[in-house]
């Protein structure tokens, strides 16, 4: 697997990490446990090096599961886990000095770890001050448990305060083919600081995969049937750009979802995206994407076909929308 650095100072990682919210939280069926178990083992025997989770995700189920299935590897693995999301009220923030420490120390314990690599403010918290933010994560920074301080979701100026207080080595926002919010502004500011970009979603949570339509049965409690972009109608309306895909695909001797990734790998040198899967067979096909090498006219032929088309649907309903780019 390739390599790629988080941020500057930051940890090279897999080029493509894993993304583990699905193996315990937000699309259903979950699957079984030990399945994931050996799933992440498999993971790192294929390369993967870096490995996103959450308090959040379970709650609290998806750091056991990662504590679990990495401990004996620790030495090869960076892990990501969340702080600032308030899990007995969600959707909803927390992201208080005392609310970080308990959080970090809660994580420490879950994921079996002393130090964890890339701590992340979950979400922007309009209530505490970043800069509060930043200087609670510098604090555990030099108590050693925490290496690495990072961003989600969060817009310029609060990515450039927070920087001014501890470095930040990774953004992570959601960034696809179908989501490109952060293009304008963002990237370049992530360009000019030095610090990552980690794509979650990059797979449009399945869709850009082309194994959903307007026909797929989404379950009540799969968190995708709430959002506005997979109504039946706008998942009919959006299948123009899985079409660019598919045909990038034929030519290149890959699937959709390889070149969706690809196509972000091409972006920056400096862009890690983090898909999420609980099968081997897709794991392998993401990991491989890796090795798809899109030139300049390739990449150019996908922006100019997708730039015909107007995605259907939000991203988020209006609640969770408010929380993103703060």
């Amino acid at each position: 697997m390739k390599q790629r650095r988080l941020g500057r100072n930051g940890p090279e990682v897999s080029a493509i990490g894993l993304g583990c919210m699905g193996m315990s939280h937000g699309y259903l069926p979950l699957p079984d446990r030990r399945e994931m178990l050996s799933l992440l083992r498999a993971a790192v025997d294929r390369g993967v090096t870096f490995f996103d989770t959450a308090e959040a995700y379970g709650p609290f189920t998806n750091e056991e599961l990662l504590g679990e299935a990495l401990g004996p590897v620790r030495d090869r693995v960076v892990i990501a886990t969340k702080f600032g999301l308030k899990i007995e009220a969600m959707p909803g923030v927390d992201s208080r000095p005392e609310r970080i420490r308990s959080v970090c120390d809660a994580s420490l314990r879950r994921l079996n770890i002393d130090t964890i690599d890339l701590f992340y403010q979950h979400r922007p918290d309009p209530n505490v001050p970043i800069e509060e933010v930043a200087g609670t994560v510098k604090d555990l920074v030099r108590q050693g448990k925490v290496r690495h301080f990072g961003l989600s979701e969060a817009n310029v100026d609060t990515i450039r305060r927070a920087h001014a207080i501890q470095p930040v080595a990774a953004l992570q926002s959601e960034y696809s083919l179908w989501t490109r919010d952060v293009e304008p502004d963002i990237l370049p500011a992530l360009e000019e600081l030095g610090i990552a970009l980690v794509p979650f979603s990059p797979l449009g949570r399945g869709y850009l995969t082309g194994k959903i339509d307007e026909h797929t049965p989404l379950d009540a409690g799969d968190f995708r049937s709430s959002l506005p972009r997979f109504t039946a109608d706008a998942r009919k309306a959006n299948l123009a750009l899985v079409e660019v895909l598919k045909s990038m695909a034929q030519r290149k001797g890959a699937t959709p979802a390889q070149v969706a990734l690809a196509w972000l790998l091409a972006r920056r040198p400096w862009i890690v995206p983090i898909p999420g899967t609980t099968r081997l067979h897709r794991l392998e096909e993401n990991i491989a994407a890796a090795s798809v090498e899109l030139a300049g006219d390739d990449i150019r032929a996908i922006d100019e076909a997708a730039a015909g088309i107007q995605i259907q649907g939000g991203r988020y309903p209006e609640q969770l929308q408010r929380m993103v780019n703060r």
